[in-house]
């Protein structure tokens, strides 16, 4: 019984040090900016993206979830024409929502 509980213990350790989204072609054209680098740009709408904080109770880490959220809203970003995005809240149980722009 003890090798199960082990197994399913590390494996959820092991998935919480990397991050599951692949940032697609129309993504990769999307940068991250300031509201002041937008103030004159159009704002096109806002993405709200919502990623696991914690895998089987292990914590994923701020720095990977913030990442993973960014690629998310970078992938609506660019599916909805933008090119930039705008962090507008913190991150709050796994969910963050962002501005997105096309300038």
């Amino acid at each position: 019984m003890l090798k199960p509980v082990l197994l399913v213990g590390l494996c959820a350790a092991f998935s919480a040090c990397g991050t599951w989204v692949n940032v697609t072609s129309a993504g990769m054209l999307v940068e991250v900016a300031t509201p002041e680098q937008v103030s004159s740009c159009t704002r096109l709408g806002s993405s709200t993206t919502n990623a696991l904080s914690e895998i089987a109770f292990v914590d994923r880490g701020t720095r990977k979830l913030q990442q993973e959220l960014i690629d998310l809203a970078r992938n609506e970003a660019g599916d909805m024409g933008g090119n930039r995005i705008v962090v507008e809240t913190p991150i709050n149980n796994g969910r963050q929502t962002f501005g997105v722009y096309r300038c």
